[in-house]
């Protein structure tokens, strides 16, 4: 299957800006498994599904939403080990070693999250939502600039300068979101570098179906990476609230 892409045109909606969705398809060497063998099988699975109350877009429209209580959570399926890995190894003028890590470990403090978006222009979120988002995703991925004090030996300096990640299904589909480096440090391919290992990770772990959202302005970027139009229209929807 060749690399796909769904473009979405940018929007806005009460003052919020609607990126561009992008779509990276690779080729799976996995056959498709038959999960529904019979006509059994089939009506066990669709008597599985936990179904919304009636009335949903009515409540919707009224503020208010109710569900049915999910099934209990399957068993947990055990993930890859987290990756760590020097991209870069430098030594600075003073003389001390600087060492760029990539780590999927998931390691952010939110202050520090905080403080590297700043530096990027994003506008401020609350420290709880940035918490949670983090703790959700299915990957998180960071750059960390380390750098080893050539006068004192043992101490050095970490410093958050990169960071994306990711949410999935666990099985098919991922979305990669909020991608970001260090002004200091971009023009130097580490937002590049970042993006590879978060994708051969994801594709590592049999996700093959990958897409993000991109403002226009760096929509170049990620085709450079794989991300292609789709020839055949726009295939991104989103829903907005109207109450």
């Amino acid at each position: 299957m060749a690399p796909g892409f769904a473009a979405a045109p940018s929007s806005s909606v009460c003052g919020v800006h609607i990126p561009t969705a992008c779509r990276f398809e690779a080729q799976s060497t996995v056959p498709t498994p038959r999960f529904l063998r019979n006509r059994v099988a089939a009506k066990t699975r669709s008597s599985a599904v936990w179904p919304l109350k009636a009335g949903l877009w009515d409540s919707l429209r009224s503020g208010s939403t109710e569900t049915v209580e999910p099934p209990p959570a399957p068993l947990e399926v055990e993930e890859p080990l987290p990756e760590e890995l020097v991209l870069l190894e430098r030594t600075l003028p003073d003389g001390s070693t600087e060492h760029i890590l990539f780590s999927s470990a998931g390691d952010v403090d939110v202050y520090d999250l905080q403080a590297l978006c700043d530096k990027v222009g994003w506008p401020r979120r609350p420290l709880s939502k940035i918490a949670a988002s983090l703790r959700n995703s299915y990957l998180v991925a960071t750059l960390h600039s380390i750098i080893k004090s050539s006068e004192t030996e043992g101490e050095e300096k970490k410093q958050l300068i990169g960071m994306a990640r990711a949410t999935s299904d666990h099985a098919f589909n991922a979305t990669i979101w909020d991608v970001l480096v260090d002004p200091s440090y971009q023009g130097q391919g580490l937002g590049k570098a970042l993006m590879e290992k978060v994708i051969r990770t994801l594709l590592q772990r049999d996700i093959n179906n990958i897409t993000l959202f991109a403002d226009n302005k760096v929509v170049d970027f990620y085709k450079n990476l794989g991300f292609e139009a789709d020839p055949q229209g726009i295939k991104g929807m989103f829903w907005y609230p109207r109450f």
